[in-house]
Formats: C-alpha cells, structure tokens, sequence
C-alpha cells in the first residue's frame, strides 16, 4: 500500500514540486493550499507524514503542528515544516511546534525523498522518538 504525504503549503509551484517528486517516488500525495484545509484534510485522511509551510495566509504552520501535537488522532503523524526562513530561532519555533524535522527552502529533491523516508521508516518503528531536526 502507498504511503499517504499531505503537503500543505500555499506556494503552487513548490506544491508542484514536491508532489512530482513524491510520486515519482511511489507516494501518493495530497495537498493543501493553507492550514486551515490542512488541518481538515490530515483528519480526513490520517496521512503517514505531513510537509507544512511555516509561514501561510491564515493558520501558521507552527499553529497547524501545534493542533496536530494536541490531537490524539494525529499527534504520532510526523510533520516536516518547510521554511526560507532559517534563523536558528526559526528553526527553533519549528521544532518546539512538534515538528520532527526543519527543511529550509530551498531544498534539493534527493533531500526530501531522503528525509521523507527515513520519517516515514522511524514512525513505524515503536516508540520512534527521535529529536528534530534541521536540514539545509
């Protein structure tokens, strides 16, 4: 069975993007123009990962990973947040969200596949509680 990537992000072509290459990939991928929807489709359909731009119109992504966190339906669905931003204090924000990984725009296709993976394998795992982090 597919593994399911909700990608949230009001950018369309970097939507684009990661969507070619997560299908590329053998993912099947769901997307999301903001938080709000984001957070609407993550309870709809229960993804094994979610990529989340920080900063949107609307619901934040550091606000949408917060609700995730507090969700028990969603709370064990790892979230990479997505961001140009890449102050250590960004980075930060990202990560106390819930975040389990800090990707900073812009980013290599070979990094996202690697990160979406290795995600993906630790939350199979039992008891995956690995610290976040970043990646540039």
């Amino acid at each position: 069975m597919k593994k399911t990537i909700l990608t949230v992000e009001d950018g369309d072509g970097i939507r684009r993007l990661i969507r070619m290459t997560l299908e590329y990939m053998g993912f099947l991928v769901l997307e999301a123009n903001g938080g709000e929807q984001g957070l609407e489709m993550a309870r709809e359909h229960k993804p094994d990962l979610v990529l989340m731009d920080v900063r949107m119109p609307g619901v934040s992504g550091l606000t949408a990973c917060e609700v995730m966190r507090a969700d028990p339906q969603l709370r064990h669905v790892p979230v990479v947040m997505l961001s140009a931003a890449d102050s250590q204090d960004d980075i930060s924000a990202g990560l106390a969200s819930g975040a389990k990984a800090y990707l900073v725009k812009p980013f290599q296709p070979v990094e996202l596949i690697e990160l979406v993976t290795r995600l993906i394998e630790e939350a199979a795992q039992p008891e995956s509680a690995a610290a976040g982090a970043a990646y540039r």
